[in-house]
């Protein structure tokens, strides 16, 4: 119920998901084979669900542990442990628990509880007509010796109890959201004396800044955060005093009106205890969790927008068929060059020195390279010298110097491509070759198989994201593990000739079970069909039910195998008819006994086979079929027929699982679901900055997204900025399915400029539309 609540989704898919979350299932799974019970959630919406659950399951578990530590204590009384269970966040649990904390030297109510104060103070909210207050007084005890001593007493012990009071609590919330809150920063007097001129002015927005928390933007709260860190700023919430006022006249009125009578000084000092309280308990409370609500808020919202701007970078189209020469640009250590054949292989290493004077000299060298390898597509990494590397290729490509070679040139990232070429993965797959020649195979491969190359280096260091040193680095990592194992899921692996590293981040894997199906298949042969992934050792139940459905197998390839293997079964056993007839039988191999299964190379699950083969018999199909124009044709004359519903009650199944059988049989061998994303933009000349003036219109990519714009290339060595108010839905293309406003890395766009600021080096775009 609370889940449900918290993120706004039905209770009944609240309820499967914490059953299926429990049960170890991961998003990929869930999200492709287990929609019915979810309501066709997509992956993103799982990832938000399975988050909060996390933060309620850690409430709950901290709770658990306060109560038995309380308890033992002997500190727990009734209304403290209605408190307790009453809290839904880490700040409640702290704000309840604080007083009764082992060190704490105690709260005021506390040390007033120690002098005996507590039954008047009770006494004024139940019985007030036999209070004395003056019976209380001990001229020689401190804070009982006056009786505006016993009166400070009695009021922090009201206070402590109105501030613990769940209705009370409620209350001040509600009139909360009713009001207008705002947050304010100011420039921090110290920082302005004696801070760094350069961070003050990176923070100049928030010198004297204001806004409705309910408006303000997730990464204002990031940047006002940071600065506050940096005490650069100062920053607080403020609460209007109508809030206040409202919330003394409900207590003294409704909430705690006292059950008698009360004496002019004991209705003061009641009105005095709802404003210490109010004052000095709850405004600083409410402050706390606004702060703490909208940085949560922001990280999340950081943090997933960083997860949808890595997925679209992953799920970037693959670059097949071409040889590639990747270049990674520099000056005083030269180019480093490295030519990769389509199928990923190193033909080629070298380092040139184009911008040292001896660029002429070089391009000889680098014409014949291309020549030699019939290279035509040259991957320029953007990190230093970038600039003058592309001008370079360009004004070579303008003079026809490589004809007879149209050649083409596109730049990619290559954020993290040092990092990886320095790395125990790089030095284990590149071994004879120098560090800074694997990063220009990095980037070479990065255009041909970008999720390949890419789930290679830690998500973060991929740089599509914001603010992501200054969020929680656990939720992060979280976050993005997830995202890389749902797109290789969706994408899945031809079992027999994928890398470790890609096979680790398949749902239901980690990188022992890839290392021990790699090590399966060395020494067994390829796999023949899913079943054998059973055999693995450390692949139990449930891993092979997670794994299996996202793995992919070549059936050309099989066939070919297993008729290799039969004609040396042949040969073999006449051999051993000869020879050694006396000898025990030998087990037949695993090909001799397994047999290819044609529904391995769809995205259908074992666990449908059999609905997968009731529905062939039903349409008249053969399962060699898949993927041809004959099965699509029999698929749809079943389904226009009966009707996906009608078919999936006569199979006695769901629809959701229906669908799945019908698009794993009628996708196309090989289908990869990259082919619906863009692909990188591959030029011949080049723009300058200079170039640009208002109201030219340019096509580019986006390079990243942040919460207050994105950045696009459009190939001028600068991203330009389309500010957030920019990107309207009427400029999106409907084609594609969007859970947000968001463009993401990757997309190509057609942008207008709207400005241009040479010396800032700064071009604002205006959105014309998605290409």
């Amino acid at each position: 119920q609370a889940l449900s609540e918290i993120t706004n989704v039905e209770p009944w898919v609240c309820a499967n998901l914490i059953r299926l979350f429990q049960e170890e299932n991961t998003i990929p799974f869930i999200a492709r084979y287990r929609k019915e019970l979810i309501n066709n959630m997509e992956a993103d919406a799982l990832r938000e669900v399975q988050q909060t659950l996390e933060e309620l399951r850690t409430v709950a578990k901290k709770t658990h542990t306060m109560i038995q530590k309380l308890k033992k204590e002997g500190k727990l009384s009734g209304c403290l442990f209605t408190a307790l269970l009453n809290c839904r966040t880490l700040e409640e649990l702290d704000h309840v628990s604080a007083p009764y904390k082992t060190g704490s030297k105690g709260t005021k109510a506390q040390r007033a509880k120690q002098l005996g104060l507590e039954p008047p103070a009770l006494s004024l909210l139940q019985n007030p007509m036999e209070l004395n207050l003056f019976s209380y007084i001990r001229p020689n005890t401190k804070g009982l010796s006056t009786i505006r001593e016993v009166e400070a007493g009695v009021q922090h012990i009201l206070a402590d109890i109105f501030a613990k009071d769940k209705d009370t609590m409620d209350f001040v919330r509600k009139l909360c959201q009713q009001r207008y809150i705002c947050i304010q920063s100011a420039l921090a007097k110290v920082s302005s004396k004696s801070g760094n001129e350069k961070d003050i002015d990176k923070f100049q927005l928030y010198h004297e800044f204001s806004c409705n928390i309910k408006n303000i933007q997730h990464h204002q709260i990031l940047a006002i955060n940071r600065g506050e860190n940096l005490k650069i700023l100062t920053v607080k919430v403020n609460i209007p005093d109508g809030v206040k006022n409202e919330f003394c006249w409900w207590c003294v009125n409704e909430r705690w009106r006292p059950k008698q009578f009360l004496k002019p000084e004991l209705m003061r000092l009641l009105r005095n205890s709802v404003e210490d309280a109010y004052k000095r308990l709850i405004y600083p409370l409410l402050c706390r969790e606004f702060r703490s609500k909208l940085t949560s808020d922001a990280e999340k919202e950081s943090v997933m927008m960083f997860g949808r701007n890595l997925r679209q970078l992953l799920l970037t189209s693959p670059v097949r068929g071409r040889t590639l020469m990747g270049v990674d640009p520099g000056y005083k250590h030269g180019c480093k060059l490295a030519i990769i054949s389509p199928t990923s292989q190193i033909l080629h290493t070298d380092v040139v020195y184009l911008h040292s004077g001896q660029g002429f000299r070089e391009a000889e060298k680098i014409k014949r390279l291309l020549l030699q390898y019939n290279c035509s597509t040259v991957v320029i990494g953007n990190g230093t010298a970038c600039r003058e590397t592309e001008a370079y290729f360009a004004d070579l490509i303008m003079k026809k110097y490589f004809a007879p070679l149209d050649v083409v040139y596109c730049i990619v990232s290559e954020a993290g491509a040092s990092i990886y070429s320095v790395s125990p993965e790089a030095s284990k797959e590149m071994p004879d070759l120098d560090p800074n020649l694997r990063s220009a195979v990095s980037i070479a491969r990065r255009v041909q198989d970008p999720l390949a190359e890419l789930v290679k280096i830690e998500p973060k260091h991929i740089g599509v994201g914001m603010y992501q040193h200054d969020v929680s680095q656990t939720l992060l990592k979280a976050t993005l593990d997830s995202v890389v194992e749902e797109c290789v899921s969706f994408v899945g692996v031809d079992i027999n000739i994928c890398s470790e590293m890609l096979l680790r981040h398949i749902a239901g894997l980690n990188a022992n079970r890839a290392k021990n199906i790699i090590e399966w298949r060395e020494k067994n042969g390829p796999f023949i069909n899913r079943e054998q992934l059973k055999e693995v050792k450390g692949l139990g139940p449930k891993s092979f039910q997670q794994c299996a459905g996202f793995i992919r197998f070549n059936q050309e390839y099989i066939k070919t195998f297993c008729s290799n293997k039969k004609t040396e079964l042949g040969s073999h056993a006449l051999l051993t008819k000869a020879g050694a007839q006396g000898k025990k039988k030998s087990k037949p191999t695993p090909c001799a006994s397994r047999l290819p299964n044609p529904l391995d190379q769809t995205c259908i699950h074992p666990e449908s086979y059999n609905i997968a083969v009731r529905f062939l018999s039903l349409i008249g199909g053969n399962a060699n079929d898949i993927g041809k124009s004959d099965m699509q044709q029999k698929v749809n004359a079943v389904i226009q027929k009966e009707g996906l519903e009608g078919t999936a009650k006569r199979l006695n199944t769901t629809v959701h699982t229906l669908q799945l059988i019908v698009d794993g049989l009628t996708q196309p061998e090989g289908f990869d679901i990259r082919t619906d994303f863009d692909k990188p933009d591959f030029k011949r000349s080049i723009v300058c900055f200079e170039d640009l003036s208002v109201g030219t219109v340019l096509t580019g990519k986006v390079e990243n997204a942040t919460p207050f714009g994105v950045f696009v290339d459009i190939g001028v060595g600068k991203a330009g900025l389309i500010p957030v108010r920019n990107i309207t839905e009427a400029k999106l293309s409907k084609v594609k399915k969007r859970r947000s406003l968001g463009l993401g890395p990757g997309e190509r766009v057609e942008v207008k400029v709207l400005n241009v600021d040479i010396p800032r080096l700064r071009i604002t775009l205006d959105l014309i539309r998605v290409l």
